[in-house]
């Protein structure tokens, strides 16, 4: 079992850079992909990022690609989300989850969730 902590939302201007961390216990964090899902108000939950278990694979959502960084450090069993040239259309909960099968990108696939995040851009 994985629990998931996310933190490092907050409110912003457009433009700025934020970075979440997702905390993760438990010693089999290191066996599990990770994922850096948003969800906006009525809307559905999408997968923003993505990293393979020992960080050698990364997919990004191509709204993201180029200002968003996924990353980890399996010894601090944290996931990071750094998130670059923010823009309204950016505003979500983000959500951290883990799945033990990389590649998988609908949020069914995702085991484990952290109680989200909420980032907020203003224009």
């Amino acid at each position: 079992q994985v629990q998931l902590v996310e933190s490092g939302g907050g409110l912003v201007q457009a433009g700025v850079s934020l970075r979440l961390s997702c905390a993760a216990s438990g010693r089999t964090f290191s066996s599990y992909a990770m994922g850096w899902f948003r969800q906006a108000p009525g809307k559905g939950r999408d997968l923003v990022a993505a990293i393979s278990r020992t960080a050698y694979s990364t997919y990004y959502a191509n709204s993201v690609k180029g200002r968003f960084t996924i990353s980890r450090d399996n010894a601090k069993v944290t996931v990071f989300l750094q998130m670059n040239s923010l823009k309204p259309g950016d505003t979500a909960v983000y959500y951290c989850a883990a799945t033990p099968t990389y590649g998988r990108r609908h949020f069914g696939s995702y085991n484990y969730w952290g109680q989200g995040t909420q980032v907020t851009v203003s224009s």
